[in-house]
Order: structure tokens, then C-alpha cells, then sequence
């Protein structure tokens, strides 16, 4: 493969500073002093392994040499741009991702690939080139690929790239500590560059075909080529640097009709030489832009809710009354996630619960004396925060339940919702971190018109330090009990300082801790929580049922903002109820979960999905029954006969067996014909994939469970990299059907049938 296209190691090729004082001497520019002022400062700043002395020494030579007697144009020198502000030769701006002046770093996965565009160009009509360079945390270039020119009037440039390789390892297992070492901070150094041959090539054309100053056109192009062949940058074997002076001499040679001498210096052998190995003038990097490479599962998730006192339970035959479950029956749960392919097994607060203005079945102000509460009514006489409920059982049990899902390669995610029950021991202990009214009463929580009486709020203004010490505190203490993974329950309520001082101090203690924002609030707030360390967020997926819906917000989600705020899309919560699944049965179900599972690298299911639990409570978008205030007993004996946990296995093996599922950045939206019918494409170039070939899905989705309907769906071949000479063979990856595909496409999906195609180019 050529050279733009693979990855480097630094120690088989020189080094970009090297080889840019390499092309500068040989370019013998008047420019010497800037040049050694513009390589201490790239040096400095990229920290790229160098190469012996000797190999740059000889290449100069031997392009002096090379260049000795040329008298055409002198090309275009690297003007160092040692700060930023300053313009090299080439012109490079507006890189993309880059939010608050480059303050807070663009965050990925480990392996995801991503997209980064950059403004390129230069004065006057000449042409230019762009080349973007990954390096690691250490400095060291790991990829380089060439980027393509997707609107020339706006000389704005593109290209897909990935930090690392992607891993599916655990904190906990073998190997882990090599996939430790490569997160951290990189850095993408965007270079343009005067493309010198493409310029010549335009004008030269056109001059032979008019017969206008034709031999001073040619013989410029020979004394390119012969430039070309010597040029340390371009990285050029010696097979191909003789060809380059053969057809120097050949473009040179007068007694050869012009079309000859041009066809010499323009083929197809050329053509693939300038785009592996191109002479690049001017080089002109761009201040490095800073990516926070971040664990796996930060991004690529696909998490399973239950709670551990519904896990398990039972009716009493003799009572009628319910036995909750506890965390050792909780064990099903996990052996139900992993069967269904999730990652993440997210549990409920597992506090204790606390008994003052404990609330009832369906949100009552009145709690019966079997109720068992609510779990986020956090804390009571038998401890807070960091005490495993009785009722479940014990500290060593939950730890027995961890080193379980440890060994399914189950991670397991807390909720952690900082609030308190009138019952919570920092009640008394620390009173100033509580909101009191005038006549000294504790405020409860409050949401006009909802109120939560069974939940005093923390305050944060009088001893916020206080506060971030004891929640640092319990937070290690479940880290150290085999917990991965905090969600955290409404952090827009609390300081964003706040959880940017308590992430910071656990993640430098324990870096492989992720942290999931429930947050649904405005895009000021989503954004600077995903500033300052919530690795995922919950978001408005629920609410967005129409195609015209769906097609404003998927690229949103798949986009630059992708590169800050990781949304998780969830069909259903314990909170959240729509009407769009109350109304679409099972249809409904498998849309919601193709469209959350294909439409978001990370995606979760609240159980009792798999059972078509979708009574919503009169007047509110929650389940009736609500499982945050009672036991649930379920039969999953019944989950069969609906076919949705069939689904959601079928979903997981299809994200996991394809790398286009894993990135946040390449989701393109298909039109479509029927307004009932949601398309979109998901494309990962073979460079990136780790597997040597492209991989392209085709999601085709209809929206409405009642109803079959058609549509055409169209596919700009090209832009995703896909053929367009010949039909395509697709596999519907959910029934193993395969079809041809091509420019547009029928297709018809009915509810009963098929909701859904999840189509893999082949």
C-alpha cells in the first residue's frame, strides 16, 4: 500500500522534522537561518524519533547533487510558523474538532475512527495538498493519511482517523496494561503542502494540446521529476526513484513529439506515485490538535439495567406477599446480560432506604408497610452512600457479584444519585450541607410541580470541599469493591466545578473509571459536563419517533458533538415511558432498539423490554407499576414468545462483528421516499477497519408498527467509498437474505415481517 495510506513505525522511515531539512537543503533556498529555527521548534514540539544523522546527510547529498545545473522555479520553502497565529507557506485553518480555543481536547475511543477536516490553501490558482499525521501520547507517529479536497470553494479538506487499535479488553483482564499505556493525550498535525506536480500537470496539458511554450513546460516538468525522485520526504524506494529520473529524461529529450515527452511524466504509474509518495513543497503543519484517547467502552457500550431487588423476587404462596431478591439472585441478571450481548450491567442505587416521607406505590405520598421505597430516598439509620441495603444483602455479596461479572467480561456501573433521605446519617453529622428554610426545616427537593419529600437536595455553597472529600471518599470505596463504571443521577443540579474536582481526583487515583451524566437538560450544560469528565450522557433519543426527527438529530449525535458528549441512546428508562412504544408493541420495541442500537455507538436496554412492559402511569411518560417504588415480580419464561431479547442479542452480535458500528463520526443519512421510511449508512475505510477491508452497513428502518410500507432508497456510491461501476452485493445481517444493491433501491418492510434491514456491503 502506499505511503499516505498505512501506519509508520518513526524508526523505518525519517522523521518529519528530518525530512523536511532534508527537502529544504536540497531545495538550497535562502531561507537557513528560518529552517533551523523551524526544526529546534518542530522537534521540540512533536517529539518524533530521530534517525541517524548520517541517512539525512547522505539524502541531502545526494539531492544537491541530483539538482546541480536545474534552473527552473525555485520551489516552494517551509516557512517555520514557530507560535500560533502565524501562517506557514501553505495556509491551514478552521481544523475541526476544536471547541473553547483548543482548551478542552476532542475525545475518542481507542481505535474509533474519526473525521477531521481543515481549511487549506494558497494565493493565486496553484495547487495544494493536505496531509494529516497521528501521533501518540509519547509523540511517536502512528498514522499518516492523505486528505481529500470535499469543497474546493471553501478549500475545505477531510480525512478518517483512528488513535490506536481497538480493544475489547476489561480493566481487570490480562493484557490490559498494554491498552493502559496508549491512552492519554495525542496529537493530529494537519500539513499542507504546494502540490507541485498537480499544478505542472494542469498547465502542461494544456500547452501541448495548444502547442503554446511547449519545451520550457516540459523541461520544467523534467527537472520536477528529477526533484521528485530525490526528495527525502517523498520516501520514494529505489525502484521507484529510478523510474522518476527515467521519465525525467525522457520528458527531457527533444527529439520526442511533445505528446511522447508528457506521456512520460503523465500516466497511471505517475499518478499512483503522487498519490502514495507526492512531492510535497512549502510543508506547512499546523499547531498539533489535542485528542483524549480514552479506554475502551467510553464510547462503544452497549449497557443492561435491572434492579437487584426485582432480580430473583418471588410471591410468597402462603402470604401472598413479594420476597424481594437480593444481589445472589441478582446473578441471573448478569447471566441474562451477557447472554444478550451487553457489556454493562447497570444496577440502582443499592444504599440503604430511608423511612421518613417514604413514598408508596406510583409515586404516593404514602408508602404501605410492605412498600419498600424508593432506592434514590438514599440513606438511613443503618448507614448512606457507602453501605450495601441489608435487604440485598452484604458488602462481600456485592463483591461476589462484581468478581461474577468480571468473569463474563460483564463490567459493572453504580448509579450514584447524591442526595439524601431525611433519614441519611449526613443529616446529622454534616448539617451546613443541607438547604434550610426560615423557620430552620430542612428544604426538600423540589421541581415545581413536582415534589420529592422523600429526598433532601445536597448544598453546595457552604462547604463544597467538605462535600467533594466525602463523595471522593465513597466513590474509591465501591471502585475498590469492583465497580468500573458511576452513573450519576441528575448531575445538572449540582456545580459542573463540582464534578470536574471529584472526576479529576478519582480518575487520577483510577484512570479506567467512566462516568455516565443522566442529564437531560439544555446543550449549554450537556456540553460542559462532558468538559470536565461524564465519558457518556443519556439524552432525548426517547423523544425523537419521526423520520423527520430522526433525520435532524442522528447527525447531531454522529457528529462534532459526538467528539465531546457520547450520547447513549435508551428506548426506555425507569423514568421514561413514550407513547410512540406504548402505542407500537412489539413492532415498536425492535424499532426502538434497531434504531438505538445501529443509530449510537453506545446504546441501553431498561429490562423488562424483552417482557413489552409499556403501560404508562395516567397522565405521565412512566411506567404505571413503577419499578423505582415496588418489587417486580416478572415471568421471564414469557420473554420468548415476543422475540425482542431475540433482537437485542442479534443487534449486539452485529455491532460487535462490525467496525462501522464502533465510531461516533461516520453516519450519512440516505433519502428516502416514504415519509414512514429512515435510512442511513455507517462506512469505515479498509485502512482503519483492522481487518484490511472497508465495512459499510445500511440501515433501513420502518418507523410505523402497524402498517407496511415502501420506499426508494438512494445511496451516493461514491461519497461512502463503494463501488459504482457494478451492483453491490448487501446481507441483511438480521435473516441472512442477500439482495444487489446499487444507485436506488426498493424496499418494502412490514411490521409483522421485518421492521428493519441491517444491510453489510459485501
Amino acid at each position: 500500500m502506499g505511503r499516505m495510506a498505512v501506519q509508520h513505525s518513526a524508526d523505518s522511515r525519517t522523521s518529519e522534522t528530518e525530512s523536511l531539512e532534508a527537502v529544504k537543503a536540497a531545495q538550497t533556498t535562502k531561507v537557513s537561518k528560518s529552517s533551523k529555527a523551524a526544526k529546534s521548534k518542530a522537534t521540540s514540539r512533536s517529539k518524533t524519533t530521530k534517525t541517524t544523522r548520517k541517512r539525512v546527510d547522505a539524502e541531502t547529498a545526494r539531492a544537491n547533487a541530483a539538482l546541480k545545473g536545474l534552473t527552473g522555479e525555485a520551489p516552494a520553502p517551509s516557512i517555520p510558523a514557530d507560535e500560533p497565529g502565524l501562517f506557514g507557506r501553505i495556509n491551514v485553518m478552521d481544523i475541526t474538532p476544536g471547541e473553547e480555543r483548543g482548551i478542552y481536547p476532542a475525545r475518542v475511543e481507542l481505535g474509533e475512527p474519526f473525521k477531521v477536516t481543515a481549511q487549506v490553501f494558497i494565493e493565486g490558482r496553484t495547487k495544494v495538498g493536505a496531509t494529516a499525521i497521528v501521533r501518540n501520547a509519547r509523540g511517536k507517529e502512528t498514522l499518516r493519511r492523505a486528505m481529500t479536497c470535499t469543497n474546493a470553494g471553501l478549500d475545505r479538506w477531510e480525512v478518517t482517523l483512528k488513535c490506536g487499535e481497538h480493544s475489547d479488553l476489561k480493566p481487570w483482564e490480562d493484557g490490559y496494561a498494554a491498552v493502559k499505556r496508549q491512552l492519554g493525550e495525542w496529537t493530529v498535525t494537519i500539513e499542507g503542502w504546494e502540490d507541485t506536480y498537480k499544478s505542472w500537470l494542469h498547465d502542461a496539458r494544456i500547452k501541448v494540446k495548444v502547442h503554446d511554450d511547449v519545451d520550457n513546460a516540459l523541461n520544467s516538468g523534467a527537472e520536477l521529476l528529477a526533484r521528485w525522485a530525490v526528495t527525502p520526504d517523498a520516501g520514494l524506494p529505489a525502484r521507484e526513484r529510478k523510474a522518476l529520473q527515467q521519465a525525467a529524461e525522457t520528458m527531457a529529450d527533444e527529439s520526442l513529439t511533445p505528446e511522447e515527452r508528457l506521456a512520460a511524466g503523465d500516466n497511471p504509474h505517475i499518478a499512483a506515485l503522487h498519490e502514495s509518495n507526492p512531492l510535497r513543497d512549502g510543508i506547512s503543519p499546523s499547531q498539533p490538535q489535542r485528542f483524549k484517547v480514552e479506554r475502551p467502552k467510553s464510547s462503544f457500550a452497549a449497557w443492561y439495567q435491572f434492579f437487584p431487588r426485582s432480580e430473583g423476587a418471588t410471591v410468597d404462596p402462603n402470604t401472598g406477599k413479594i420476597i424481594q431478591g437480593t444481589l445472589k439472585t441478582s446473578l441471573a441478571g448478569l447471566e441474562r446480560a451477557k447472554a444478550e450481548g451487553f457489556d454493562i450491567v447497570y444496577l440502582p442505587p443499592i444504599f440503604p432506604i430511608g423511612v421518613t416521607n417514604r413514598k408508596g406505590r406510583n409515586n404516593s405520598l404514602v408508602a404501605g408497610p410492605d412498600d419498600p421505597g424508593s432506592p434514590f430516598g438514599i440513606g438511613s439509620e443503618l448507614g448512606g452512600h457507602d453501605t450495601v441495603d441489608p435487604l440485598l444483602g452484604t458488602m462481600d455479596d456485592f463483591k461476589a457479584l462484581t468478581a461474577r461479572a468480571h468473569e463474563l467480561g460483564l463490567e459493572i456501573a453504580l448509579d450514584f444519585a447524591l442526595q439524601c433521605s431525611p433519614d441519611h446519617p449526613w443529616v446529622k453529622q454534616h448539617p451546613d450541607w443541607f438547604r434550610h428554610k426560615p423557620d430552620g426545616t430542612i428544604a426538600f427537593a423540589e421541581n415545581p410541580p413536582k415534589k420529592y419529600q422523600d429526598i433532601y437536595p445536597i448544598d453546595f455553597n457552604a462547604d463544597m470541599p467538605g462535600i467533594e472529600k466525602e463523595v471522593e471518599r465513597v466513590l474509591n470505596l465501591w471502585i475498590d469493591a469492583g465497580v468500573t463504571i458511576f452513573r450519576i443521577d441528575n448531575p445538572h443540579t449540582k456545580p459542573v466545578r463540582f464534578w470536574q474536582d471529584v472526576i479529576a481526583a478519582v480518575t487520577k487515583k483510577h484512570p479506567e473509571i467512566l462516568f455516565l451524566a443522566e442529564a437531560f437538560t439544555r446543550p449549554g450544560m450537556m456540553r460542559a459536563l462532558s468538559y470536565v469528565g461524564f465519558t457518556q450522557s443519556h439524552c432525548y433519543f426517547p423523544w425523537r419517533n419521526t423520520k423527520e426527527e430522526l433525520e435532524e438529530y442522528l447527525p447531531v449525535t454522529n457528529g462534532d458533538d459526538g467528539y465531546y458528549q457520547h450520547n447513549t441512546f435508551w428506548p426506555t428508562t425507569p423514568d421514561i415511558l413514550t407513547a410512540y412504544v406504548r402505542d407500537n408493541g412489539i413492532a415498536g420495541h425492535c424499532v426502538r432498539a434497531v434504531l438505538a442500537a445501529m443509530g449510537s455507538p453506545s446504546w441501553g436496554i431498561y429490562n423488562g423490554f424483552e417482557l413489552i412492559e409499556n403501560r404508562q402511569r395516567p397522565g405521565f411518560e412512566e411506567q404505571i407499576d413503577n419499578e423505582k417504588y415496588e418489587v417486580k415480580v416478572r415471568d421471564w419464561s414469557k420473554a420468548e414468545r415476543y422475540g425482542v431479547a431475540k433482537m437485542l442479542t442479534s443487534l449486539n452480535k452485529i455491532r460487535r462483528s462490525h467496525p462501522a458500528a464502533l465510531s461516533y463520526h461516520n453516519l450519512t443519512i440516505l433519502p428516502t421516499s416514504d415519509p414512514n421510511i429512515l435510512a442511513f449508512a455507517r462506512h469505515t475505510p479498509a485502512e482503519l477497519t483492522g481487518t484490511g477491508q472497508a465495512d459499510t452497513l445500511i440501515v433501513v428502518v420502518n418507523l410505523d408498527g402497524h402498517n407496511a410500507h415502501q420506499a426508494m432508497v438512494h445511496v451516493e456510491l461514491g461519497e461512502l467509498g463503494l463501488p459504482t461501476d457494478r451492483p453491490l452485493t448487501v446481507r441483511d445481517e438480521l435473516t441472512g437474505r442477500e439482495f444487489q444493491w446499487g444507485w436506488d433501491n426498493y424496499v418494502s418492510l412490514a411490521p409483522w415481517a421485518d421492521v428493519a434491514h441491517i444491510l453489510s456491503v459485501q
